[in-house]
């Protein structure tokens, strides 16, 4: 059945852009992990192992736990696509998800909200110490430079391009067919070689042109 959007993603319900985030971020991670990684590649966001939680039910137990503004969900995305470009080594893998997650999101509250928790909170909800938070809020800081702003017009990019390259089609903007439309900003040329890094952006490319054939 097919689930109806609001075109402003404001207005989005919070369990259904969870959904959509987490469903890029896996098809994402399952590029990235097919890549091997080099020492030059490490990042304070590695672990070890895997978690055993999967991303669509972390999303679900930070929301869960913490008042997070859809703004900071959505800027996420943003910020994988910014250090990305920065930094070409850094993937957004299995290894790094999680604890990219809840930096981003403890780092985006803080920056666009006016109210937020403290870092004893994200880190109890996000699985981590209070003293690695704070590492890798540095971290992420140092990575993306503090440009941590982003225009409503990009996030509303994002959440349509979200809704229309979702895995299972299930998803539909509102007057989606309509002139005022925002219209994708994705490359046309989908990531063929493992090799390489996608960001978001191309990735969501790919998925279009997935669907597109089939």
């Amino acid at each position: 059945m097919e689930v109806e959007l609001p075109a402003a993603f404001e207005d989005a319900p919070i369990s259904d852009l969870v959904v959509l985030i987490a469903d890029m971020l896996d098809r994402l991670m399952s590029h990235n992990d097919r890549i091997a990684l080099s020492p030059q590649a490490l990042t304070r966001f590695h672990s070890r192992t895997a978690p055993a939680i999967s991303v669509l039910d972390y999303l679900r137990r930070i929301t869960r736990f913490i008042n997070v503004e859809r703004s900071c969900l959505l800027v996420t995305l943003y910020y994988i696509d910014a250090i990305c470009a920065r930094h070409s080594l850094f993937t957004l893998s299995s290894l790094t998800c999680h604890r990219f997650l809840i930096t981003a999101i403890a780092v985006a509250s803080k920056c666009l909200c006016d109210t937020f928790c403290t870092n004893a909170l994200y880190a109890k909800v996000g699985g981590i110490s209070v003293t690695e938070l704070n590492i890798l809020e540095r971290e992420f800081l140092q990575m993306i430079d503090w440009r941590l702003m982003c225009t409503r017009e990009i996030l509303s990019e994002y959440y349509t391009n979200l809704v229309r390259t979702n895995a299972s089609g299930r998803y539909a903007i509102a007057d989606d067919d309509s002139p005022m439309a925002v219209q994708p900003r994705i490359p046309s040329v989908p990531p063929q070689d493992v090799s390489q890094r996608p960001t978001i952006e191309q990735n969501m490319a790919f998925a279009a042109h997935q669907r597109g054939e089939g």
